[in-house]
């Protein structure tokens, strides 16, 4: 995508913030897998060199380019916040559990949890696909609070199976009496799901990452308008109870599940097992998927998922974590 980097310019007023909590629908902004486990925030890894691993798409920049959103949603909170610069932080799921827990499909693996110089942590509620709980997601939740790390939540999105459509596709905004109705019923009930644990747990959060990715052994489907409706679903069923919607993904994956659908929510950006500075390059415009600008980006080193705000994005925070 062949787009110019340019300054956002900030909202900082205390009305234009209120019109922010009062419309959260309105604003809502999730990587791949390194070798050793299956593809979820906390276990990201795209090479710099852009070099897809076996049997998964190419995750580079795609060579059309998509049109640029409107650069503004970084409104701050009520009171505004101070520009900080950029922020460290982690996200933790399943495979930082003790090993050998959760479902046979994703064994735990014990991976480290985030350096001590993390200011927020971004808690994973499933074990891989959707309807399937973080094993350990309340004591990591019990790690943030003891550490005072803010918190947010990212799920993954994951097309359903025929007994999942039958027992789920019937609740919901969609006609229970098509499939596309069906299937956005229960994405919707992915996201409610999802919601009922984090409250389980403790977890407080203002907002909720959809991870849209494939899912090893929970293949999407080959017709985008039905993978559509699953991601259209969970949306709505996190803004429906209230939360702030983002999107963790990037192009390579993004478009071979959902086509060129355009979300316009702010976007979370992996650039796998590189570097920081690599990182933040993917702050740029030129790295958008659905329309949305990043907020934060990560990357992978030493076995721990880190990531760090793009410029000019610490004032969001407050939007996004919820301070221990």
């Amino acid at each position: 995508m062949a787009v110019s980097a340019v300054m956002w310019a900030r909202k900082k007023t205390y009305a234009a913030a209120l019109l922010l909590l009062a419309a959260p629908a309105l604003f809502g902004c999730a990587a791949e897998p390194s070798a050793r486990a299956e593809a979820s925030p906390s276990t990201s890894a795209e090479p710099e060199t852009g070099k897809p691993e076996a049997g998964k798409p190419d995750t580079g920049k795609s060579a059309s380019a998509a049109p640029r959103a409107p650069e503004s949603l970084e409104i701050p909170s009520v009171p505004p916040v101070e520009d900080r610069g950029i922020v460290e932080g982690g996200d933790v799921s399943w495979p930082q559990c003790p090993t050998g827990m959760g479902i046979k499909e994703r064994r735990t693996l014990g991976l480290p949890m985030p350096l001590g110089t993390s200011e927020y942590v971004v808690i994973g509620l499933t074990n891989g696909p959707a309807f399937t709980p973080n094993p350990c997601l309340a004591s990591q939740v019990e790690w943030a609070t003891k550490n005072k790390v803010m918190t947010s939540a990212y799920a993954v999105v994951s097309y359903p199976d025929a007994a999942t459509i039958r027992e789920r596709g019937s609740e919901g905004p969609g006609d229970p009496e098509t499939e596309v109705g069906r299937l956005t019923n229960v994405g919707y009930q992915q996201a409610r799901w999802n919601l009922e644990t984090m409250a389980r747990a403790g977890l407080e959060s203002p907002s909720v990452w959809m991870d849209v990715e494939p899912v090893p052994g929970w293949e999407w489907s080959d017709d985008i308008a039905a993978n559509q409706a699953v991601v259209k679903g969970a949306v709505a069923g996190y803004q429906e109870a209230g939360k702030r919607v983002g999107v963790y993904s990037i192009e390579g994956l993004w478009t071979p599940i959902v086509g060129d659908l355009q979300l316009q929510l702010p976007e979370w950006r992996p650039a796998g097992e590189t570097s920081r500075d690599a990182a933040l390059e993917r702050c740029d415009g030129e790295w958008m998927f659905q329309g949305g600008a990043a907020v934060i980006v990560q990357w992978l080193e030493d076995g721990r998922d880190r990531n760090v705000t793009c410029p000019g994005e610490s004032v969001q925070l407050p939007l996004w974590f919820h301070q221990y």
